[in-house]
């Protein structure tokens, strides 16, 4: 059965998550549509990543059902872009920050040609100011240079949905007001979930704010 609301790309329905009969995630209902610049926040372990997770079906639901959609039809999977927290990363791992960037072009059917590809690299490190770093492993950044090379990989396939989860953290202040140009921009070509403890740095963009609270939404603007 179709969504009468065709602008609907993601929809968690009655979706609740328990780990060793804790539960995490309570009854939560959310549409993301088309734009959507949703952000979310909340005090830690109150199940902020867990609910990006289950939108990205990295885990499946205890109870309820995740679907993605394009115009009212229901997808297998959908074009997605993600951004995970900074501590999930081994930064030991031997490979270059141009590497870690390509990795993002994996997940796309469109089919490109290497110079393509090496041209789209070269754009969206200029954009994260990462030029100089290209063939850096990434166990030599600091830690807003990973931060803008995981975004960057997030980014560079044009995703329809873009997820991010803390992308403020390590990020220089005199930096940061490229990156919120950048979401800004993005915001117009994607829907953007966002999860941050600096909701104020992007209240602006945002075109609703949610809080959760001990596995509940408990505030949606």
């Amino acid at each position: 059965m179709p969504l009468l609301d065709n602008d609907i790309i993601v929809s968690l329905s009655d979706v609740s998550l328990s780990y060793e009969q804790r539960l995490v995630l309570k009854q939560v209902n959310l549409a993301v549509r088309k734009h959507d610049f949703l952000v979310i926040t909340g005090v830690n372990g109150g199940g902020k990543t867990t609910l990006l997770r289950l939108l990205l079906k990295l885990i499946v639901p205890t109870t309820g059902a995740v679907k993605y959609y394009d115009e009212g039809r229901e997808l297998d999977s959908l074009h997605i872009g993600y951004l995970p927290q900074k501590n999930m990363i081994d930064a030991r791992f031997p490979i270059l920050v141009e590497e870690v960037v390509a990795s993002g072009l994996y997940s796309t059917s469109v089919l490109t040609s290497s110079i393509e590809k090496r041209t789209q690299i070269a754009q969206v490190l200029s954009q994260l100011g990462l030029e100089k770093f290209a063939r850096s492993p990434i166990g030599t950044l600091s830690g807003g240079e990973l931060q803008r090379t995981l975004l960057a990989r997030a980014i560079i396939s044009r995703p329809q949905l873009l997820v991010l989860d803390e992308p403020l953290s390590y990020i220089d202040e005199e930096f940061a007001p490229r990156i919120y140009d950048m979401l800004a921009r993005l915001s117009q070509e994607c829907a953007i979930v966002m999860v941050t403890h600096q909701p104020d740095k992007v209240a602006g963009l945002a075109t609703r704010m949610m809080r959760i609270c001990d596995g509940t939404i408990v505030g949606v603007e």
